[in-house]
């Protein structure tokens, strides 16, 4: 079984300067935020003026635009676009499986969830992490400033292997939180007993946009196997006695296309963002590939 990066390497210096020049660009948050960098549904004391309204009785004063009553004689209020900050929720995929293989899963599983949580964080933004296994623990309540990362790191650091992946338990209790509408970043293989449909119908449920970042490796679509032998299930250690042939590698290539199509579609049916990641290499380089110019509009 693999063992974590250390809180240290999971944010070193060359780790986060790479990271600089990336940011999570929301078209509009929703309004009940603090101050900060995101441009809000909200209109009140912003900056950037939007529009203007009729003045009614308890209004603020200060707004009334006196070169209108002047002109017109009526009184109308200025209204400024709100600035406020993104709730991010990274969901990390924990389970028994991420922690085999060489190089294990669960190394850029965690690695990614640090390059977003370090980016939200680096624009005010406010943060939680919820990993999941056979259930979603709160691991981080959604806290913002960049100076707690290296306690995110931290307590990420803490994480051991979980039970079997369950995405319906898991995502079902995460929806059911009440947490202010953001962007959910579902970090995994996407592998469930389940099957597609209990991801997919697992996601649905979730209240908020989401990003989904798939964990890949090669030895996925095409896997070196040939021959009689019998194959234990990782996470429930059931085994199952096979024969692989030609015609039973194209059988599963067949399935794990239309499994890869199926996650495809589900995203790009709902604008969600929808980024693989290999396994067996660097995770900035590959996650910047989804921010067009340093920006991911979501």
């Amino acid at each position: 079984m693999a063992e974590l990066a250390t809180a240290e390497e999971l944010i070193d210096a060359e780790f986060l300067n790479s990271l600089q020049r990336l940011r999570l660009v929301a078209r509009r948050v929703p309004r009940g935020g603090r101050f900060a960098e995101q441009r809000s549904a909200a209109q009140g004391a912003g900056i950037e003026f939007q529009d203007y309204r009729p003045y009614s009785t308890g209004d603020d004063l200060r707004a009334i635009d006196w070169n209108i009553y002047r002109r017109l004689g009526r009184v109308f209020l200025r209204l400024f676009e709100e600035m406020e900050d993104l709730p991010v929720y990274l969901l990390p995929d924990h389970s028994q499986s991420m922690w085999l293989e060489q190089p294990p899963r669960i190394r850029p599983c965690l690695r990614a969830t640090m390059a977003l949580t370090a980016i939200a964080l680096g624009q005010h933004d406010r943060v939680g992490i919820f990993p999941f296994s056979s259930e979603m623990k709160v691991l981080v309540r959604p806290r913002t400033g960049f100076a707690t990362l290296p306690s995110f790191a931290a307590r990420l650091q803490t994480l051991s292997p979980g039970g079997q992946t369950d995405f319906g338990q898991s995502l079902s209790r995460f929806s059911g939180l009440r947490l202010r509408r953001g962007l959910a970043v579902v970090i995994s293989d996407f592998f469930d007993p389940g099957g597609l449909p209990a991801v997919l119908e697992a996601l649905k449920r979730i209240p908020h946009h989401l990003l989904l970042v798939q964990l890949v490796r090669p030895s996925d679509s095409s896997p070196d196997l040939q021959g009689d032998l019998r194959l234990r299930d990782c996470e429930t250690g059931e085994s199952q006695d096979i024969t692989v042939d030609v015609a039973v590698l194209k059988r599963y290539q067949n399935a794990y296309r239309q499994f890869q199509n199926g996650l495809t579609s589900f995203a790009q049916k709902r604008n969600f963002g929808l980024l693989r990641l290999n396994a067996e290499q660097e995770v900035v380089p590959q996650l910047a590939s989804l921010f067009e110019n340093g920006r991911l509009e979501i």
